[in-house]
Formats: C-alpha cells, sequence, structure tokens
C-alpha cells in the first residue's frame, strides 16, 4: 500500500508523576526533513528522536512537538560547601584570638555565613524518561502513518482510474496512426491531380513521398515505451515502500513520449487525444508530488 506525505498523528506518555505529549505532522518535501520542538531540558534526546522517525519515514517534512508537565515540580538538594565552612571556622578562630574572645564558634553562626549551604536542582534522569517517551513518539508515529496509508489506498484509486484513461487514448492513438498514411496518400493523390489535371501520376515518387511520410509520422516506438511506462506506474502502485520519486520520473518520461507522439504524428485526431494524455498527467503529476 502506498502512502501519502500527508498525516498526523499524538502519542501521551503519563505514569502518574510526570506527562508528555508527542504530536507529529508530516507534509510533502520532496527529500526527508525531521524538525523538532521539545523543551530545552529535553534536548539531549532530540537525536534519538530524529532516529525514530527517521527509520520508518523516508520521504517529506515532519515536525514533532514534544510538550511535558511534571507533577512532581523540580527536585532540588542542599548542598554543603564544605571547603568554605572550614575556612569560616579558621576565620572565627583567627578572629577570637586576635580579639582576645572566649565565645566560641556555634554551627548555627557558621551555617548563616553566605554560601555555605546552596539549592542545587537534581538532574533528571533522562534515560529513564527515554523508555516512557520513546513509547510515546511511536504511538504518535504509528497514527500518523495509518493517516498517511489511508490517504495513500485514496491516491492510489484516483491514479489507477488516470492510468485507465491514458492506456485507453493510448489505444486510439494506434487505431488512428495507421489510418493517418492513407488518408495523406488520398490527400495528396487528389493534390497531384488537382495541380495537374490529364497528367499521369508518377506512382514510383508518389509512393516515395508516402514511404517518407510515413517513417516521419511513425509513432510505434514511442507507444511502446508509453506502455512500458505505464505498466511500470501501476506496479509502483502496488508496492509497499516508498516509490514516489520512481513515479515521478515514470511520469517525466511518459510526458516526453506524449510530446513525441504529438509533434511526430502530424494529424489533428492524434493531436486532440495527445492533449488530453497530458491532462491527465499533469493531474497525475500534482498527485505523485504527495506520494512518500
Amino acid at each position: 500500500m502506498i502512502r501519502s506525505m500527508t498525516g498526523y498523528g499524538r502519542g501521551e506518555l503519563s505514569n502518574g508523576q510526570r506527562k508528555a505529549m508527542v504530536e507529529v505532522r508530516s507534509v510533502n518535501h520532496r527529500f526527508s526533513e525531521v524538525v523538532i520542538r521539545m523543551p530545552k531540558e529535553l534536548s539531549p534526546l532530540e537525536e534519538r528522536i530524529r532516529n525514530l522517525v527517521q527509520a520508518r519515514v523516508s520521504r517529506g517534512r515532519v515536525d514533532v512537538l514534544v510538550s511535558r508537565d511534571d507533577f512532581r515540580g523540580k527536585r532540588r538538594k542542599v548542598e554543603v560547601d564544605r571547603d568554605l565552612a572550614a575556612s569560616y571556622f579558621e576565620g572565627l578562630k583567627e578572629l577570637q584570638q586576635t580579639l582576645g574572645l572566649r565565645a566560641q564558634a556555634r554551627l548555627e553562626l557558621i551555617a548563616r555565613l553566605p554560601d555555605v549551604f546552596t539549592l542545587a536542582e537534581v538532574p533528571e534522569d533522562l534515560e529513564e524518561l527515554w523508555h516512557g517517551l520513546a513509547g510515546a513518539v511511536e504511538r504518535a508515529l504509528d497514527e500518523m502513518l495509518a493517516m498517511r496509508e489511508r490517504e495513500g489506498g485514496r491516491l492510489r484509486d484516483d491514479l489507477l482510474e488516470r492510468l485507465k484513461v491514458i492506456e485507453a487514448s493510448t489505444a486510439a492513438i494506434e487505431a488512428r496512426a495507421p489510418q493517418v498514411v492513407e488518408e495523406y496518400r488520398r490527400r495528396l493523390t487528389d493534390r497531384v491531380k488537382e495541380i495537374l489535371p490529364g497528367v499521369a501520376v508518377d506512382e514510383g515518387r508518389l509512393t516515395t513521398e508516402i514511404v517518407l511520410f510515413a517513417e516521419r509520422s511513425n509513432v510505434t516506438e514511442e507507444l511502446v515505451r508509453l506502455r512500458s511506462h505505464l505498466a511500470q506506474m501501476r506496479e509502483g502502485l502496488g508496492q509497499s515502500e516508498a516509490v514516489g520519486r520512481r513515479l515521478d520520473f515514470l511520469l517525466q518520461e511518459m510526458n516526453r513520449e506524449i510530446n513525441t507522439i504529438g509533434s511526430k504524428a502530424a494529424d489533428g485526431e492524434i493531436a486532440k487525444v495527445v492533449i488530453d494524455v497530458k491532462s491527465e498527467l499533469e493531474k497525475i503529476r500534482e498527485q505523485v508530488q504527495n506520494i512518500e
């Protein structure tokens, strides 16, 4: 089943102490691009999230948004600068001796001195968080890819119908091509008789002109290649891997063949069919732009 490049999914992590939400949006893009927005403190996990996305999405722009609520609040701990406290104590003893005081430096006094005690935040265990967050990312990707597959199914059905139209047009050109040469022969013969009434027609020269016209207007090779490209398009639409770039290439080749047919055929009816085919190819091209 082919996939489109448009989709959305979300995944959630909630364990009673923290809650995280992962939203994934994808749109069409020629290549693969992953853009991640997340809280600064989680930035060490960004590359892991990118790897998860790129392992499952080969084409398109994917925007990942990670938001979170931590019900525990920030965890902090008290840190003691033992060297500074000891230095304060020695300084107080020296001051006591200098001033001849009997009072001893008390613990409460030292504890109130600047920078002896400080509060520091406890670093979050990102490895522990990652186990739950990775699951939320995967669930968001599952949902997004499911949407892309549903949209891809609709695109596939539409493209197959358009290929039927082009195949019918190709058959019409094949049926019309031999008639073009025969009509040219009749027109050329009538024209010679009109210009040179009563003069015997040089059948050899006439045949040579008709053969030259037939060679110039022969589109058999182009039709064979066009049918081959159509068959490859059908094959690609039945595959499950990323085929968007391959289909885009086939469309370029089909455009090349139909343009050549239009320029070589030298026939009004074939020209009309060529215009119809080019119109269908343009519609297919717009759809293929959104196929992974």
